[in-house]
């Protein structure tokens, strides 16, 4: 088990995030693929993605050991919702934080000496890894992402609710489910290893997952001990949770339906505003921050977007009505 230990600062500082990440979330999915049963609510999912990825998913099912910790594949690529961007941070991870993250993993025998070129920072084999995630990203997450990201946006939201209604305390305990137990002011967490986990005064973010299922787990940075640790929250926990629309694919029409809706341009604005700042969705969709503040401004009157402001940057993320315009299929089209 493991204890999570919180101080009166610990409750004002812990918040809610949407995702742990593609590449996480990626990870955890390829995990399941390979789990003899993930359950009803993913039987589906499981039928038509496996044997889709042959040979393509061998480097990512090689980061996960049977036995012993796992490669925390967030703190290497972020917790971005595109997974190009986790990419770009997973090929920039510094010699520092491959070493720290790889040296208590237990490896297979056969995977040892790739996994040592991987902490020497080899090129070739980092790639064959950012490979592998794209490819596995593209066929066992990409067809179903715009449909998870609002089922985790609405746990959140509901996450958030209940903060709003009854304080941070009140959220720990919506929260908790068979393998969580506030009993204030410790979080009790199911987990193979006993620990006690204090956090001095970090704070807590609590993210919900979709792909992971086995159990909550915490996530703490390995470089940086002021950074405050992620709790990442599996969201499906029976067979009814998650209703079989989910897994239904993507519609290709979708995208073109909203081009000609909203215009080519204000639909890739809409379609990239998951946290972004003006100038990262300038830089990414090559347009100006004039052109994007203009866009965002329609969006967000549309009630498509939601901005606010950290410090001196104005920041865009999708709305539960944004996101039902983007997913396939969307019956708003």
């Amino acid at each position: 088990m493991k204890r999570i230990h919180f101080t009166a600062q610990d409750l004002m500082r812990t918040r809610v995030a949407t995702t742990i990440g593609a590449a996480a979330e990626t990870l955890d999915g390829v995990r399941l693929l390979r789990a003899p049963d993930a359950g009803l609510a993913f039987r589906r999912w499981q039928v038509a993605v496996r044997g889709r990825l042959d040979e393509r998913a061998r480097p990512l099912a090689a980061l996960l050991p049977p036995l012993g910790p796992e490669v925390d594949v967030r703190s290497l690529a972020g917790d971005s919702a595109c997974i190009e961007e986790a990419v770009d941070r997973l090929l920039g991870a510094s010699r520092a934080l491959l070493r720290a993250e790889f040296e208590n993993i237990r490896f297979r025998p056969a995977h040892r000496a790739w996994a040592r070129d991987l902490v020497d920072g080899d090129r070739t084999a980092w790639l064959q890894v950012a490979s592998a995630l794209r490819a596995c990203h593209g066929v066992a997450v990409a067809p179903y992402w715009s449909r998870v990201r609002a089922h985790l946006a609405d746990v959140r939201a509901a996450y958030a609710n209940a903060m709003a209604e009854g304080g941070v305390e009140n959220l720990l305990t919506s929260v908790c489910g068979p393998t969580l137990r506030w009993r204030p002011p410790v979080l009790e967490l199911d987990h193979p290893h006993e620990a006690d986990v204090r956090l001095e005064g970090r704070g807590l973010v609590i993210a919900p997952t979709m792909f992971s299922t086995r159990r909550a787990e915490l996530m703490l940075s390995v470089l940086d001990p002021s950074e405050a640790p992620v709790l990442a929250v599996p969201t499906v926990t029976d067979p009814g949770a998650v209703g079989g629309p989910l897994w239904d694919g993507g519609d290709a029409s979708t995208g073109q339906a909203l081009e000609e809706l909203l215009g080519r341009t204000r639909a890739a604005v809409l379609a990239a505003a998951d946290g972004r700042s003006t100038t990262d969705l300038a830089r990414r969709l090559g347009i100006s921050p004039a052109t994007v503040s203009h866009h965002t401004s329609v969006l967000r009157n549309a009630g498509l977007v939601a901005t606010r402001r950290e410090g001196k940057a104005v920041l865009h993320t999708v709305t539960p009505m944004g996101m039902a315009l983007l997913e396939p299929g969307s019956r708003l089209l």
